[in-house]
């Protein structure tokens, strides 16, 4: 077989599950003149299982790859454990990668995908076999050793792969949006076992994905890119809590967070009047300037209906099961509230609506960052 067709988990099998803490360090890369990631730093700690998010072109595949060993790294540094590995081969860093694509042998067997590694790196047939059965119990395939890929639901290949990495014990585990071709459903159960597989293994993760859901679901701590910059590093619900900025509030969180530009009111009660027309009450304690160029930033679960000083029009109800999510009409603006009461609405209905001030959320119009005082 050729050396092409190896992965860069096949070789440099490890004998125990060996921790590392991986360090990123003014990490930059360039593509001639074109620079997609401009001096990234990021500290992952042992046994943490850390997401890099962002959309589509953000850099976090390429920030992946450069940790792996497949994309060189332009300037910066890359450490795993104590060990700087910029110029290091990838089956030489300790890592397992599991990829959108699974990436299986078609013509091995479950057990021979699982257990190729070893098999290259000329392990005992015994310590294999028992490796890849051991593999196969924590991930429920014991009963497809002798499958072939093309045998399996997407779902079961996803284990296979996952399986590969596992039995190398390797000291960080990399993957690149894994569940990305699965559908919804086993995208739940996939994000599920993969956390939980964490947890047993306490192997240093880092895992890539475009969907903030699996990112908040999954997460140890989270890393949120956007056009080669990190904007924010923290854990899910300090994300969520305390966004930075303009982009993480409305990256974070679905539905989205409800983003309304306006000013505050130059007199009388103090309020924001919306671009849109609209008013929007404010903390009176608040220490906002007169006359400021604001964004009024409210989550859906956070605006209560049926009482309150904000009038809206009723646009569109979907009803999710546990939840309603209703959209209205503000002003030329857009308010989504999320409701958890079984309330009789349609489309055109006029409601009155309540924020709650304590969960308001105001970014500055020119930096879009968070008036942290507020």
């Amino acid at each position: 077989m050729s050396d092409e067709r190896l992965r860069p988990e096949d070789t440099n099998i490890q004998p125990e599950n060996v921790m590392a803490s991986v360090s990123v360090a003014n990490a930059r890369k360039s593509y001639g003149h074109f620079e997609v990631l401009h001096g990234v730093d990021i500290d992952i700690q042992d046994g943490e299982f850390v997401i890099l998010v962002g959309p589509s072109g953000c850099g976090k595949s390429t920030l992946l790859r450069m940790i792996a060993g497949l994309e060189e790294i332009s300037a910066g540094r890359i450490s795993i454990g104590s060990k700087v590995v910029n110029n290091v081969a990838p089956k030489e860093r300790d890592i397992a990668m599991v990829f959108q694509s699974y990436a299986l042998y078609p013509h091995l067997t479950v057990e021979a995908n699982m257990g190729f590694s070893l098999k290259l790196a000329k392990a005992p047939k015994e310590q294999t076999r028992q490796r890849v059965r051991e593999a196969a119990e924590i991930l429920g395939l014991e009963h497809l050793l002798d499958r072939y890929p093309k045998n399996l639901s997407g779902g079961q290949r996803q284990r296979v792969a996952m399986g590969r990495a596992i039995v190398r014990n390797p000291q960080v585990f990399l993957f690149d949006e894994p569940l990305s071709n699965l559908d919804a459903k086993l995208r739940v159960q996939m994000r599920s076992e993969i956390k939980q597989l964490h947890q047993r293994l306490k192997t240093t993760t880092i895992y890539v994905t475009h969907d903030q859901i699996e990112a908040m679901t999954m997460a140890d701590r989270i890393v949120v890119m956007r056009d080669g910059f990190v904007e924010q590093i923290g854990s899910p619900l300090d994300l969520y809590d305390r966004p930075a900025n303009l982009f993480v509030a409305g990256f974070i969180g679905s539905p989205a967070m409800n983003l309304i530009r306006g000013q505050v009111s130059m007199s009388g009660p103090l309020e924001l009047i919306a671009d849109g027309g609209g008013r929007l009450p404010l903390p009176e304690a608040a220490p906002l300037e007169r006359g400021a160029q604001l964004i009024y930033g409210i989550r859906p679960e956070h605006l209560v209906i049926g009482h309150g000083p904000i009038a809206a029009e009723v646009v569109l109800v979907e009803p999710t099961g546990a939840e309603i999510q209703v959209t209205t009409k503000f002003g030329a603006d857009q308010l989504v509230a999320t409701v958890r009461e079984r309330l009789d609405l349609r489309a055109g209905d006029q409601i009155v609506i309540t924020p709650d001030l304590s969960k308001l959320h105001l970014f500055d119009a020119k930096t879009e960052k968070r008036l942290r005082s507020v």
